[in-house]
């Protein structure tokens, strides 16, 4: 994952739907992530009442709840969260590219944009600045979802 920040377009998110399936392993962390992109939807104007969150055990299960979001046809736009932490395996990379494509299919099957906000770092130490640090990922995945959101209802017109 590069450090680099991506542009970002101003969205204004006041009609949007965002479902976010967030794992609970590693739970501070991906909590961190989960309030960062919840004040990145919020605050391009996303209502509370308009943002649904399910927590699930980890991030092997975080694709199953992000199709049963895109199935239910309410969202503009899915977020899985979850954090895996390089240990004594390459098991974290493995979950990881799992991951990454069941969201591609579910995004590509269900015509429902999944953003994926599962990270993947080699130490706690990159993953507290990536999930509470100064590397806002969630903010950076709260404006993905938001502009994601716009396309799909541009493409539906």
């Amino acid at each position: 994952m590069s450090l680099s920040v991506p542009s970002t377009l101003a969205v204004n998110g006041a009609v949007f739907r965002i479902g976010i399936a967030a794992a609970r392993f590693n739970e501070a962390l991906v909590d961190g992530l989960l309030s960062r992109v919840i004040d990145g939807l919020m605050a391009a104007g996303v209502k509370e009442s308009n943002i649904a969150v399910v927590r699930v055990p980890g991030s092997h299960e975080v694709p199953w709840a992000v199709n049963a979001f895109a199935l239910g046809g309410e969202c503009d736009c899915v977020i899985g969260l979850g954090v895996l932490i390089g240990g004594d395996t390459n098991h974290h990379e493995l979950v990881g590219q799992s991951v990454s494509h069941a969201f591609q299919r579910v995004a590509i099957d269900s015509g429902i944009p999944v953003i994926n906000g599962v990270v993947v770092v080699d130490s706690l130490a990159q993953a507290k600045a990536r999930c509470v640090g100064k590397i806002n990922r969630g903010a950076e995945f709260a404006a993905a979802a938001l502009e994601m959101a716009t396309l799909r209802r541009r493409f539906s017109q």
